[in-house]
């Protein structure tokens, strides 16, 4: 499953140290597919994980009310600042230590998946797992020991999102449209893959199944739904832009890590006539092969990979909002 490092401009557990972050996210999540593993295998009493789960899905309900009575009362606060089989990765030295534990994270970050009903399968119990490690991830990259940010619940819903978290290993580093501070000027980027070898930028373009991206040159391109056409931004244009930014960034900081630029669309398809130099048209006839290739680097992480990944955090906006105030707004609401 890759990391999911950042999120637009929340807080993201990653900021507080890439070193060691990536490393703790592999054991943990190994450790946990181990135990429930094992729960499924020696065929624990189903009414158990079922009272459990529904302790933790009350938990979660009752946080959410505070969480939304606190936004009301904050609102605006600005601050800067998978696979399927489940394994662990080989990392590089310098990025593991068996030390990198952080006792007092556990009542606010950890992971403890159930099994919420009786799986038939050691497949159906994977499926359980990386759903359930797919919120535990957004959790990571909304929230700190002291921090929280509000999660648009459409980051849950959104299936490339979840697709690439879910399809891509554990060496890949993901950034999700994260909001940039360059020049004192907030800029969105799209999509960041940070692989082990090579920086991956992605515009995607996927409003209509089906649709036919026609491409040139021009400011727009055409998009054909059936017998209706439109016109969208031509797509090249935010590429260059988001290779431009994080050009720039690498070359201050030193940071040698070739950028890929990719446009994608799952659901339609592509008609460029001419040549798309350095760029990667991937739609629906392709995308199996594209995603089959991301897949396959089966490279340890690398130094320069995380420095690449941490000059961006070292460039993002933040915006969120301290535990200690949200928690003591919520008791004089409670009195």
């Amino acid at each position: 499953m890759a990391q999911l490092v950042k999120i637009q401009d929340y807080i993201s557990r990653y900021q507080i140290d890439l070193a060691r972050y990536p490393t703790q996210f592999v054991r943990l999540k190994k450790s946990q597919w181990d135990r429930i593993k094992r729960q499924w295998e020696l065929g624990e009493d189903i009414t158990e994980w079922q009272h459990t789960a529904n302790e933790k899905v009350n938990d979660v309900f009752e946080e959410k009310e505070r969480f939304s009575l606190f936004k009301k009362i904050f609102a605006g606060r600005h601050k800067e600042d998978v696979q399927e089989d489940i394994e662990q990765i080989d990392v590089t030295n310098e990025l593991t230590n068996d030390e990198d534990i952080i006792p007092e994270e556990e009542t606010t970050l950890s992971f403890e998946p159930n099994i919420v009903y009786a799986p038939q399968s050691i497949h159906e119990l994977k499926r359980m797992f990386i759903d359930q490690f797919f919120h535990f991830q957004m959790k990571w990259a909304s929230s700190t020991l002291r921090e929280k940010s509000y999660v648009d619940p459409r980051f849950l819903r959104d299936s490339l999102l979840r697709t690439l978290l879910q399809k891509l290993p554990d060496n890949y580093l993901v950034f999700y449209y994260p909001i940039l501070q360059v020049r004192k000027a907030p800029i969105e980027l799209d999509v960041v893959l940070m692989s082990p070898t090579e920086c991956i930028c992605i515009t995607v373009l996927e409003a209509e199944n089906q649709a036919v991206y026609v491409g040139g040159s021009d400011r727009f391109w055409e998009k054909k739904v059936g017998t209706k056409d439109s016109k969208v931004l031509n797509p090249m244009i935010n590429l260059s832009r988001m290779e431009s930014v994080l050009t720039q960034l690498f070359k201050q900081d030193q940071v040698d890590m070739p950028i890929r630029k990719v446009i994608l669309t799952r659901n339609g398809y592509f008609d460029y006539p001419g040549s798309s130099f350095n760029v990667r048209l991937v739609d629906r006839r392709n995308y199996n092969e594209w995603m089959h290739a991301l897949r396959n680097v089966s490279s340890p992480m690398k130094h320069m990979q995380i420095r690449a990944a941490q000059t961006i955090l070292n460039n993002v906006q933040t915006t969120s909002f301290n535990r200690d105030i949200w928690q003591q707004t919520s008791s004089k609401a409670e009195d």
